[in-house]
């Protein structure tokens, strides 16, 4: 098919659903630019340099990179022709104090080490994963598909399984009902940090969270998490899209209730057949759009919706090799008074959590031979907190290097340190316009999630397609790669209605060439 017959997509944002929107539509045939403001791609999972230490800036593994493998195999590729996988064992170590749990994808040692650490709980763990494997069967369908209309609810997936989705429970409650000791409650909730909530808040749903990383693992990128993005940049230029960094849009082109394309901040007008959304939600609606064109979605009616909390993010390059695990998480005494501290009281925490990622002590691309890359993430309220960033900055640096000091492995670690930056809340949203700073976007909470959440769709606007973890299905690389195909798909189902279906992906490669 000539180029001029091609429909044309233009991507707001190079974030991993850009990306993966991106790579899905020109690997189908799609014209494809994506337009991103940083001068680096990945958004929140950029890649952070100082000096000669690299470092994920947001997310440090990989679930279920299936999802992933299935993504790259519809355009004809391999993700591991790209990306060197490895799986972490054990998973992470968590640490309660004076115990030390280091579960892993092996069941029975994992239900050996619980006999040992919290004795009576070895076979509720069994029953547990049991449990949320037949839960997990029934909501991954809900996962791979809009929720743009009411009677979404109707369909037979759906009344199967919102029986076994516990939404009417909390993460906490779901697990109390199968442990008895709290620290081991805690080490099955915490998860509900991915979604920036408190288990003790969190719909029941997402206790699949915790069974995920048991049941497939977790997986480390040699070069970071953000090797996959490239890998994906690397895709979308082989079949002739173009990706535009430091290169801000300034607004979504409407007329008639209809997207024409986008208007870049330089002046310059891209017409474009489909625009995809992959800037924060939030951030998105409230400034890439004239005044009145979104009604649904006003800036008053963005600042009633209810928002994931933050966090406070030390990264580090340290001389000398680091002997801790590649993830290890660092409970307080009462978890439960610091995660309401993080979402109610929205204060910071005199006894804080702590998440170390190490992941030197596997991937030697990070650092200089012999050194390391630390990444220390502290989970904080969102800027609807009455807190003075500015003012509390150098504090939380300190709070943070207290308590890493208290961790035998890290006592030296000031005298080490040869390269630092603190990225606050306050940084997520003036540097990378992440609304109210909060990291993990929307909460999900029973009044947004599913028909509830963002559609990938505006239902007032044709031709503007939502992609990332502010739309439907939800935040978490997973679900945001999800969103990505659940748009796409749409984006194809609308052409194909208009009858000018774009050249399939078969005949297109030999054209655009294979990966070799």
């Amino acid at each position: 098919m000539p180029n001029q017959q091609r429909k044309r997509a233009a991507v707001i944002g190079a974030g991993p659903g850009g990306l993966a929107a991106a790579m899905l539509l020109s690997g189908q045939g799609y014209e494809v630019d994506v337009y991103e403001k940083q001068p680096v791609i990945g958004g929140r999972s950029s890649r952070l340099e100082l000096g000669e230490y690299k470092f994920d800036r947001g997310a440090t593994f990989l679930m279920m990179p299936q999802l992933l493998e299935e993504m790259f195999d519809v355009v004809g590729r391999k993700l591991s022709d790209y990306v060197d996988m490895k799986e972490l064992t054990p998973l992470y170590a968590l640490n309660f104090g004076d115990k030390v749990f280091t579960p892993s994808r092996d069941r029975e040692k994992t239900a050996a080490q619980i006999k040992e650490l919290f004795p009576g709980n070895e076979d509720n763990y069994h029953r547990f994963m049991q449990d949320e494997e037949v839960k997990f069967g029934k909501v991954m369908p809900l996962l791979r598909r809009p929720f743009g209309k009411l009677t979404d609810y109707l369909r037979k997936d759906a009344i199967t399984a919102l029986p076994k989705l516990d939404i009417h429970n909390t993460v906490y409650g779901i697990l109390s009902r199968y442990f008895t000791d709290e620290r081991l409650r805690w080490a099955f909730t915490f998860q509900s940090k991915y979604l920036g909530m408190s288990a003790w808040d969190c719909p029941g749903t997402f206790t699949i969270l915790s069974f995920i990383e048991h049941q497939y693992g977790l997986y480390h990128p040699i070069g970071g998490v953000n090797r996959v993005f490239h890998a994906m940049a690397d895709v979308i230029t082989e079949f002739g899209g173009r990706i535009h960094t430091s290169c801000p849009v300034d607004q979504v082109i409407v007329r008639n209730g209809r997207a024409e394309g986008v208007l870049l901040e330089n002046g310059e007008r891209i017409e474009a057949d489909h625009v995809v959304v992959n800037a924060d939600f939030a951030h998105a609606v409230t400034n890439l759009f004239e005044p009145g064109v979104l009604k649904k979605y006003t800036p008053e009616k963005m600042k009633q919706k209810k928002y994931s909390c933050s966090t406070a993010m030390l990264y580090l390059g340290v001389d000398g090799e680091i002997d801790l695990p590649h993830h290890s998480v660092y409970f307080p005494d009462d978890y439960r008074v610091n995660v309401d501290e993080i979402t109610k009281h929205k204060v910071l925490s005199a006894d804080p959590s702590l998440y170390i990622h190490n992941p030197s002590k596997l991937d030697s691309t990070l650092a200089p031979a012999g050194k390391s890359a630390i990444y220390v993430l502290m989970p904080t309220p969102n800027l609807t907190g009455d807190i003075d960033w500015e003012k509390e900055r150098e504090n939380v640096r300190e709070a943070m290097m207290k308590r890493m000091e208290a961790i035998p492995q890290l006592a030296d670690i000031r005298s080490r340190i040869e390269e630092s930056l603190l990225f606050t809340p306050l940084d997520w949203a003036n540097e990378l316009d992440v609304y109210n700073g909060a990291t993990f976007n929307m909460a999900h909470n029973l009044g947004q999630m599913m028909y509830l959440r963002p559609h990938n769709q505006f239902e007032e606007l044709k031709q503007v397609w939502l992609v990332g973890g502010g739309t439907h299905p939800g935040s978490g690389l997973p679900t945001i790669f999800e969103s990505a195909r659940i748009s796409v798909r749409l984006i194809q189902e609308e052409d194909a209605r208009t009858q000018s279906r774009p050249t399939p992906y078969v005949q297109q490669s030999a054209e655009a060439g294979g990966h070799s």
